[in-house]
């Protein structure tokens, strides 16, 4: 099969997109609002986009049920200011509630039964029981598309601090990923895991061979 976007027929590309685009990391964005009203909510368009600084991104689609914008957008847009908690197996059903669309007023932490915990340089609190979390202080906001369900804002972050739980980093700061348990975002109702792993060492570099 071969598709045009411009002519596919409706859903077609972005089926094929989460269907080959896998596994998909997902960051489980904590926010605030002005008035201290607290949001979680999963978003598995996220990745590293730098390292000096430290940086992160993610992208909030608007919402396709009612074409409307989602609470963490209105809250990181208010406030600059946010937090990744990484989400992991035992997470994964708190995770999957806190994805449900509920009126502003609501707090996906009491939905879910998670526990917020102070952050150090950000007013949004970090999930307690998640692994890993990242503070961060929004940088850059990246529009795409014409508002319309399907268009997003690509949310770009630099961390300012950094959670890991003890029990999963080493003295020379690597993750055990067998350890951390990290979930990933697949097509439809689709999740992977990250306990079946393989590695392979990178060929060394030819820059400055003379051969």
């Amino acid at each position: 099969m071969q598709f045009d976007p411009q002519t596919a027929p409706a859903g077609a590309v972005s089926k094929i997109l989460t269907g080959s685009v896998i596994p998909r990391p997902i960051a489980w964005v904590s926010t605030a609002s002005a008035e201290g009203v607290l949001n979680l909510a999963p978003f598995s368009f996220f990745n590293v986009a730098a390292h000096k600084p430290p940086t992160l991104l993610f992208c909030i689609e608007v919402r396709g049920s009612d074409g409307g914008i989602k609470d963490t957008y209105h809250n990181i847009m208010a406030t600059k200011q946010y937090v990744i908690n990484i989400a992991t197996e035992p997470l994964a059903e708190a995770m999957n509630l806190s994805s449900t669309e509920l009126p502003p007023e609501r707090d996906e932490f009491e939905v879910a039964g998670l526990t917020p915990a102070p952050s150090a340089r950000v007013t949004p609190p970090r999930v307690a029981e998640s692994p890993v979390s990242f503070e961060c202080e929004l940088r850059q906001v990246v529009p795409i598309g014409d508002g319309t369900p399907g268009s997003a804002w690509i949310m770009i972050g630099e961390v300012v601090y950094v959670h890991v739980a003890d029990d999963i980093i080493n003295e020379k700061f690597y993750v055990d990923s067998q350890k951390l348990r990290a979930i990933g975002r697949l097509s439809g109702f689709g999740y992977s895991r990250t306990t079946d792993t393989f590695e392979m060492k990178r060929p060394p570099s030819q820059l400055g061979s003379t051969s």
